[in-house]
């Protein structure tokens, strides 16, 4: 088969930003082949995955528009052709379901939820070094899922609250989360501690939260509460290009892990226990929004993110929404 089939080039939409030294960000490849099917789209994969991965690398985060992806089987085939590693998702807080083979839903908190900019599971060891996310039913307002640099994040917080940067540096942080028995969809961070680690005993998890080096405490309710037993670093190098970025949950916990069993500044401290500096995490936050790339979702759209280099948020929106996830752990 002619790869060649599926057409597909650089384009550029709207709400793209430039970034010196990187360029166009996200970069976007769009398909001008109308006809092509999916297994085309597959083969162009394979045929071209050096080359994405090398432009991934470079600009951190991929949108795909235009594409034959039509469904979440589509989406899996297109994913699953570029021969990554599957991640289960063990560990994570947001409450998803499986939808087909290793493709889930993207957190299904209320529609009202805003959830802040994040690496994906940055306090678990294994986390996904690649995400995908595939936008199946488009909301009739809000819903994106914006793109943001985690270098651009450290540079500017770097210059403008050096001191924060320092201490997360030298002391990294720890978070504290509560989990229900069972998922709780009302909460942004309701996973339930079954789900999460994938076990049905108080026995299984907690062999599993002592395999994590997870210090935990058994609620009267039947919830568990945990709290990482090591510093996590905040800051981290990418040894694959030397440069730091913001690697941690800090903005989502502080501002957004705020439900019936969570206030959000109490669930992340400084690896020593002092608590964080709430006019520098606020600050952090609109310098986040500021440099962000808040990309309006096509039905079909696939976007490609480097975990490491690109964190992402999801918008409040109006109306039905679907969007699906894929995680790899290569």
């Amino acid at each position: 088969m002619d790869p060649i089939i599926l057409c597909a080039q650089e384009i550029h939409i709207p709400e793209q930003k430039y970034f010196e030294g990187i360029g166009h960000f996200p970069f976007v490849y769009g398909n001008t082949e109308k006809s092509a099917t999916i297994r085309e789209a597959v083969e162009w994969v394979k045929y071209n995955k050096p080359q994405i991965e090398a432009v991934l690398f470079k600009h951190g985060a991929i949108l795909f528009r235009g594409f034959p992806t039509d469904d979440a089987k589509a989406f899996s085939d297109f994913v699953e052709a570029f021969g990554f590693e599957n991640l289960p998702y063990v560990g994570g807080a947001a409450p998803r379901k499986q939808v087909v083979g290793n493709v889930f839903t993207a957190n299904e908190a209320p529609p009202t939820a805003d959830i802040p900019f994040h690496h994906e599971m940055p306090q678990v060891k294994n986390w996904p070094k690649k995400l995908f996310f595939y936008g199946d039913v488009v909301p009739s307002a809000g819903g994106e899922t914006p793109v943001l640099l985690s270098n651009e994040v450290y540079k500017r917080m770097a210059v403008e609250h050096k001191d924060f940067v320092d201490q997360l540096e030298q002391k990294g942080v720890k978070y504290t989360r509560i989990l229900p028995e069972e998922n709780d969809e009302t909460s942004p961070q309701g996973r339930g501690w079954k789900a999460t680690y994938c076990v049905n005993t108080k026995e299984e998890l907690e062999q599993k939260l002592k395999e994590r080096n997870m210090e935990f405490e058994w609620l009267p309710n039947g919830e568990v509460k945990t709290v990482s037993a090591v510093p996590l670093q905040a800051i981290q190098t990418d040894e694959r290009s030397g440069m730091k970025v913001w690697f941690n949950s800090v903005v989502t916990v502080y501002t957004g892990w705020n439900d019936s069993r969570h206030v959000g500044e109490q669930c992340v401290h400084f690896g020593d226990g002092t608590p964080l500096p709430r006019e520098a995490v606020f600050a952090c936050r609109d310098i986040m929004n500021e440099l962000c790339v808040n990309h309006k979702w096509e039905h079909g759209d696939v976007v490609m993110i480097d975990n490491r280099i690109a964190l992402h948020a999801r918008r409040p929106f109006v109306g039905q929404r679907k969007v699906y996830a894929y995680l790899t752990q290569t």
